[in-house]
């Protein structure tokens, strides 16, 4: 485990930003790799975007998630036999179905971040009590980490699929 310079506690020096960002990279590819998955990566993102963007076209979730129309076809077809998605009527256009996360869908979604979010915990548990209120002190960052991530993504989403529903504004 690298130490943080003593010279660098307090600031994100230019110097330390890179193990930072390692550390997180590697905290959470771990993560991903650890915590069983019944779905694919690509259906997980998918239900994710449908959650933050509400209802959309198969074209536009496809450029979302950066696969073929095709693709997503079949990823969509097999969310919706599990009942974690449903086609909808668009509301003003009958001719365009709309994919949207179904009450199953959400609550799978916030199922397996209570089952991420708790295998943490029991690797929290293990650290000495110093590095526990370390990272308890680094909560704030790490929320606002998170939410210009969020933001970051929010903004890709729009401008590669066209903003919800995939219609240009």
């Amino acid at each position: 485990m690298s130490q943080i310079p003593s010279a660098a506690r307090g600031t994100a020096s230019t110097e330390i930003r890179p193990a930072i960002g390692q550390a997180l990279f590697g905290l959470v590819t771990g993560a991903v790799q650890r915590v069983p998955r019944d779905l694919s990566l690509t259906s997980l993102s998918t239900l994710s975007t449908l959650e933050q963007t509400g209802p959309r076209r198969v074209t536009d979730l496809a450029a979302v998630e950066g696969v073929t129309q095709p693709s997503m076809t079949v990823l969509v077809s097999g969310l919706q036999r599990s009942g974690l998605v449903e086609r909808r009527a668009h509301p003003t256009d009958k001719r365009v179905a709309l994919v949207a996360l179904t009450a199953s869908g959400s609550d799978y979604l916030r199922a397996r971040r209570r089952i991420g979010a708790d295998a943490f915990v029991q690797l929290i548990d293990k650290l000495p009590a110093h590095e526990a209120e370390a990272l308890a002190g680094a909560i704030t960052a790490l929320e606002h980490l998170r939410d210009l991530d969020g933001e970051q993504r929010d903004r890709a989403t729009r401008s590669s699929a066209g903003g919800p529903e995939g219609e240009s504004p």
